[in-house]
């Protein structure tokens, strides 16, 4: 139904386009761009486990492993964030920890458990705006 070729350019399309959202995204929207990634990653990985699909299981942890030590952790400011950006950090390492036993053990309930510790800090995030001003009222 779909030629390779028409796939190929529907592809390029599509990372075009994400390439284009990350120039242009403000640092808080590629903070948020990170959080929407390491969701779909651990809810792909979820699936994966809950389907016996290790190899697919390995990918998506892996992924979400790295936007947690190469996206968000190492966005942190630890010198100006101060206590928060500390606790940040140790959040995000106790995450890896989590979802490095949850591969080698294929416990989906880590999984679960570090979706649910990291969703507040996601949702934390959705609800300031770029400056720091919290944006709910708005």
């Amino acid at each position: 139904m779909f030629s390779s070729s028409g796939f190929n350019r529907a592809n390029a399309y599509r990372q075009v386009g994400a390439h284009s959202g990350v120039e242009n995204a403000s640092p808080h929207a590629l903070i948020q761009m990170l959080f929407e990634g390491l969701f779909q990653s651990l809810n792909a990985a979820r699936g994966a486990m809950e389907r016996g699909e290790i190899e697919e299981k390995g990918r998506h942890l892996g992924k979400a492993v790295r936007i947690l030590q190469e996206g968000l952790a190492a966005g942190l400011d630890l010198d100006k964030g101060g206590e928060l950006a500390g606790n940040l950090k140790l959040l995000y390492d106790y995450s890896v920890k989590q979802l490095t036993h949850a591969n080698v053990h294929n416990d989906v309930g880590l999984v679960e458990e570090v979706i649910g510790v990291l969703q507040p800090v996601a949702q934390g995030w959705k609800e300031i705006g770029p400056e720091g001003n919290t944006t709910a009222g708005a």
